[in-house]
């Protein structure tokens, strides 16, 4: 699994600021943080996946270094990546984090498959 563990670190830092209970999870060839049972962020190469609220989508992607989410050949709408060299200044990694818990609060968790389903 191929993710910056030093971004890994800080991303888990500043989410148990408000959050003490998240779940990690190996998804997408990297590393998943859960809040509240809902994909929140994620580290994938050199670059944290956020999860955010779709109508924002665009106005974010006109960040440094943000770019839409492509998966299986369709780019993710309420998905964004961001690389990690616009990550280095803690008040960025701080705005993406929050702006990905702010959705988190009303986002839809994904709905649960049976075991018979997997």
């Amino acid at each position: 699994m191929a993710y910056d563990e030093a971004l890994a670190d800080r991303v888990r830092s500043l989410i148990a600021r408000s959050h003490k209970e998240t779940e990690e999870k190996r998804m997408f060839g990297g590393l998943c943080f859960m809040v509240n049972d809902k994909m929140c962020v994620g580290l994938r190469d050199d670059r944290l996946m956020v999860r955010l609220d779709p109508d924002r989508n665009d106005e974010m992607l006109s960040r440094p270094g943000c770019r839409p989410m492509e998966h299986g050949g369709r780019i993710m709408k309420g998905f964004v990546f961001v690389d990690a060299s616009a990550l280095e200044a803690d008040d960025e990694l701080e705005f993406w984090i929050k702006l990905a818990l702010d959705y988190n609060k009303v986002a839809k968790a994904s709905r649960k498959r049976k075991s018979a389903e997997r």
